[in-house]
């Protein structure tokens, strides 16, 4: 499996995703809203993007289909609940479902609902595993529930799904958020060195070579893992006393996932 991230410099910061079979040459496009980098990459390494996966329905992920369709003909994949969102969608895929590339490459979806509804995220079971996680995780950081989400399901996804996959695995995000992720992290949590350490290194990173992390960085400091951090639940308890000494996990995600919408 080949992974060319593709950085888009557009206001959002989006990253787009193509996925090779090295051997045929056939590629995924994972929310290739800049179109016209995903098929001069794609042109580039010899590659033909024979699919398209969505994340999630929002613009910034769908908004390149109908561009790379037209050049190349690819099917559309996205969550099946998608279809009314997402025009001429081809396939619609659920948890544990497989999406194959070329010869080589499986994919499995991920049904992981709290950004959108109809989110999915894949998870590549390779010697070295990835997953691509659209908008539900962010480097140190997690998605927003505003435009079609809830809270309660987003922490469903972490605490059920994202937290049972193993350290080791790369984690390639729909954005390019670590910046202000990291120092939401050390608001929160002001005495993570990891987290400061990051930020120091990485505070004026080139997002067309960015920084990949693993889960196991992730756990280290992104504060929607770290639920249970004596300094993140001190601080929360400042604001929100009601939470007790031992807050629930559930309590602490739901309170931080409300601090980051205005912070």
């Amino acid at each position: 499996m080949i992974v060319e991230q593709v950085w888009t410099g557009n206001a959002y910061r989006n990253f787009n995703y193509l996925i090779a079979c090295p051997e045929t040459g056939d590629a995924l496009a994972i929310d290739p809203l800049d179109y016209t980098k995903c098929l001069n990459v794609a042109k580039e390494r010899g590659w033909t993007i024979t699919q398209i996966l969505n994340t999630h329905e929002h613009g910034d992920h769908t908004g390149g289909n109908k561009g790379v369709v037209k050049a190349t003909g690819a099917k559309i994949i996205a969550h099946k609940d998608a279809g009314k969102r997402i025009p001429n969608m081809d396939r619609g895929v659920g948890a544990g479902d497989i999406i194959k590339v070329g010869k080589t490459v499986e994919l499995e979806c991920l049904d992981t609902p709290g950004h959108t509804m109809c989110h999915v995220c894949l998870l590549a079971h390779t010697d070295q595993p990835a997953l691509f996680s659209g908008d539900t995780l962010f480097n140190a950081g997690a998605g927003n529930c505003h435009n079609g989400g809830h809270p309660a399901e987003l922490y469903e996804t972490f605490s059920q799904q994202l937290e049972t996959l193993g350290e080791n695995t790369l984690l390639y995000p729909g954005h390019d958020y670590l910046v202000n992720n990291l120092e939401f992290t050390l608001d929160r949590e002001p005495d993570n060195a990891v987290a400061q350490k990051m930020l120091d290194q990485y505070r004026d990173q080139d997002p067309d070579d960015a920084l990949v992390t693993t889960l196991a960085q992730e756990r280290e400091m992104n504060t929607f893992f770290r639920l249970q951090s004596p300094s993140v639940i001190a601080r929360l308890t400042e604001e929100f006393p009601e939470l007790g000494d031992s807050p629930d996990p559930k309590a602490v995600f739901l309170k931080l996932r409300e601090l980051r919408n205005s912070w």
